[in-house]
């Protein structure tokens, strides 16, 4: 029986429900839209392929093993072998349930069916349910390194409700209502501090789900726990308008604005500050951290606001956070009818999101270099399992989610893409069938299910690449336009049969960065163009644990020049110095050193050669070329001198690297990631070295924590006490020592062990055992 408190809570919900149902645009279900595009429909059809192709049992055997019962089929390896795992049930569950959603197929409800009566019998009395054991959870509070628990619990609870919403089975909700219920019980009893301590470490969407759950639960348990999950000196920051972002580990901060959006989703008006804060943290995502595919980060981490061209990298850019920053425009829309919303969903979708997934094999991409010459890396079906797999599960299951939106009588077309649309609201069905990028023509047509006409409002959205004069035509005669907040508005009594013809006009335009205006990339309409540079020596290397990143190892020119004109002067006149071909989306260029080299396409269709987005314009012999050359040559030293590294404070990086430790904890400080210990407290890593050179471990330290002493273990022996200086100043530092040849003879890896004295001290950025290196900007030992 519901407690008074959870009635009126129910009440209130209900209520703020109907109130945002009335001022917000509303979503259409994932069976009233069906793609027609060719690009789209073989997408979709490649993930419904891949996800009818697992093994359910495979993916259930941890959580069996867990509750003590006998698995019906080995683990999947690769992160369902690490304490991870888990998480790849989580989204395959969302992933069904959308694929059911939008297919109403049998085969697919009975998969779903069978996967919650196994998970219902491996949920504990308490209501703990997961592939790992709970131990995992302590170990997080107790400060001892574990690999985000809290992530994983956050997939379980998405994937259960997202399987509930779509078939409303009784034995899903008890599970996940149970489930809800253990996460209340476990999280009432922290203290500040202990709160602090867990959501240290990344814990994805925690309170986005618990939201989710107290939607259809009701019950102020879930409530109670959500908040907990809600991290509000970070909402505050960013309700200022502080760009905090720096170091923080983006994947994990998204969600937690998605968590943020949804409270006041869930409570209303009297938390609009939750409102506020995600509308702040989009725009400082999207306008400072953001490259023109609409990816962001640089090694998973935001950095500094506006520094996008030094960040540019082979891991730049990991799809989970375009999957994540496109749930947060979603609903911002809806919310706001805004714009820049559409827009910033329209290229992400089309150049990270459409760009991840191999057309070929349905397989999708962790990381989409932005530095020019990498490569992109798919998965493997059964072998990695990382979060992008994941998270790609999703994304291609849900592609048609945001073309449409409606309210009332009201509809707006945010997207161009071919497709139908179920009106079943109206009784009216439309098709769209658009050019777009091939083409600049958009042709709409309506039909009525009774032949009578209808009072319909269309808001069409004005694209921000549109370049020229906007056309249109109802049944072949010309409409005259009327435009609101960047939408044409057709507010007119349709009849059946009626056929809007639009014109989109598009051309060449470029975007540079802001650090560096010169560092540019060129796009068509709502494409961004890449080159391509061949497939020589195309090499994987391996990052992370399990994770697969190309190498450059060649060197790769990624500069144009241009002849005769100034890189202003050749920009300015963009559209005569990038040409397109004559029916075909291939653009040459003129008037620079590269013209008879590079070629440029859509990039979200080009997946198997090395590739260039971003190309530097420079004039021959100039300072700028002169620099852009010497950092160049400084990067490849230092590549090609590192014999291992560990990203420090990153968990899957340290863990790959078999961290252990006593009174340890990792967070992001001054835009850097690092990791400290308590006097008495100590870490360690195990990194590789070459037994056949002489080896240097690189560290940094941050000089704000003065008159600290760091004592450097290397297989056990002293290898260092770094002593701080007394002067404060706020700035990281770079230390080389060299590793005496006694400790490494004979040996492929050393074990680092960082111990404190007697005040809290910690390292920094990324840790590395190097071959020495003669280059003035390092003071290497001799």
């Amino acid at each position: 029986m519901k407690s008074q408190r959870d009635m009126e809570g129910e009440w209130m919900m209900n209520r703020n429900k109907a109130t945002l149902q009335r001022i917000a645009l509303q979503h259409f279900g994932l069976d009233q839209v069906v793609l027609t595009e060719d690009y789209q429909a073989n997408a979709f059809k490649k993930e419904l392929e891949y996800l009818n192709s697992y093994n359910v049992d495979r993916l259930l055997a941890g959580f069996r093993e867990t509750r003590g019962l006998k698995p019906k089929a080995a683990k999947y390896p690769g992160w369902e072998e690490t304490e991870i795992r888990g998480h790849t049930l989580g989204h395959y569950l969302s992933a069904c349930a959308q694929a059911y959603s939008a297919t109403k197929d049998p085969v697919m409800l009975k998969r779903l069916t069978y996967m919650a009566n196994e998970l219902s019998e491996c949920q504990f009395e308490s209501g703990y349910l997961s592939a790992f054991p709970e131990a995992l959870i302590d170990n997080i509070e107790q400060k001892q390194p574990a690999w985000v628990p809290w992530y994983t619990m956050h997939k379980i609870i998405a994937g259960l409700i997202s399987v509930y919403q779509a078939t409303h089975s009784k034995v899903v909700f008890d599970t996940v209502v149970k489930l809800g219920d253990w996460v209340a019980s476990r999280t009432s009893r922290w203290s500040d501090e202990l709160q602090a301590t867990v959501l240290a470490v990344e814990y994805g969407g925690m309170n986005d789900c618990l939201y989710e759950l107290y939607k259809i639960s009701g019950d102020s348990k879930h409530l109670e726990a959500a908040h907990k999950f809600d991290e509000l000196p970070l909402f505050e920051a960013t309700r200022q308008g502080k760009d905090v972002l720096r170091g923080k580990h983006a994947n994990t901060t998204i969600p937690k604005f998605l968590g943020a959006l949804n409270r006041f989703l869930v409570l209303g008006e009297n938390e609009r500050f939750y409102l506020e804060a995600a509308i702040n943290f989009w725009d400082m995502v999207v306008n400072h951290h953001s490259y023109m595919t609409g990816g962001n980060s640089e090694s998973e981490h935001f950095g500094e606001p506006k520094s996008l061209d030094q960040r540019r990298t082979d891991i730049t850019c990991e799809t989970c956070n375009s999957y994540n920053m496109l749930k947060l425009t979603r609903e911002l829309f809806k919310l706001t009818g805004d714009r820049k919303y559409a827009d910033f969903y329209e290229t992400t979708y089309m150049n990270a999101i459409l760009s991840s997934q191999n057309p070929e094999t349905g397989m999708t991409m962790y990381f989409q270099p932005m530095a020019t010459g990498y490569f992109k890396i798919y998965s493997s079906p059964f072998e990695h399992f990382w979060c992008c797999t994941g998270t790609g599960m999703e994304s291609f299951t849900k592609l048609g989610d945001s073309i449409y939106f409606h309210k009332a009588n009201e509809l707006y077309i945010n997207q161009y893409v071919s497709s139908t649309l179920d009106w079943s609201e109206q009784n009216v069905r439309l098709a769209l069938s658009s050019g777009i990028p091939d083409s600049d023509c958009v042709t709409l047509q309506l039909e009525t299910e009774d032949r009578q006409p209808r009072e319909l409002k269309l808001h069409l959205r004005i694209p921000y690449w549109v370049r020229g004069e906007i056309e249109a035509h109802l049944n072949g005669e010309p409409l005259p336009l009327e435009v609101k907040d960047h939408y044409i508005v057709i507010d007119r009594k349709w009849n059946h049969g009626d056929m809007l013809a639009l014109k989109l006009p598009m051309k060449v335009f470029y975007s540079g960065l802001p650090d560096n205006r010169y560092a540019v990339g060129f796009q068509y309409g709502p494409v961004v163009l890449s080159a391509t540079l061949g497939t020589e020596d195309m090499i994987q290397a391996s990052t992370g644990i399990m994770v697969s990143v190309p190498t450059r190892r060649m060197l790769v020119k990624d500069f144009i020049i241009p002849q005769g004109l100034s890189p202003q002067q050749w920009l300015d006149d963009i559209e005569q110095h990038l040409m397109k071909e004559d029916g075909k989306l291939v653009f040459r260029l003129r008037n620079t050193d590269e013209d008879e080299r590079l070629v440029f396409t859509p990039h979200y269709k080009q997946h198997q050669e090395r590739y260039g987005i971003y190309w530097n314009i420079v004039e021959a012999d100039s300072e700028e070329l002169k620099r852009h050359l010497a950092l160049g040559r400084m990067e490849r030293l230092v590549k090609e001198a590192t014999i291992d590294s560990v990203q420090v404070g990153n968990d899957q990086y340290e863990l790959q690297h078999e961290i252990q430790g006593q009174e340890t904890f990792s967070g992001a400080w001054d835009g850097q990631n690092g990791r400290l210990a308590h006097p008495g407290g100590w870490f360690s890593y195990k990194l590789n070295i070459d037994p056949e050179s002489e080896n240097v471990l690189q560290v940094m330290y941050f000089c704000i924590n003065y008159d600290r002493v760091m004592n450097i273990y290397a297989d056990g022996v002293l290898l260092v006490r770094e002593q701080s200086s007394w002067e404060w100043k706020r700035d990281f530092i770079t230390k080389h020592y060299l590793i005496p040849a006694e400790i490494v003879k004979g040996k492929s890896q050393v074990e680092f062990r960082f111990a404190p004295e007697d005040k809290l001290s910690g390292i920094y950025g990324m840790l590395r055992t190097m071959r020495p290196v003669s280059h003035p900007i390092f003071s290497f030992p001799q």
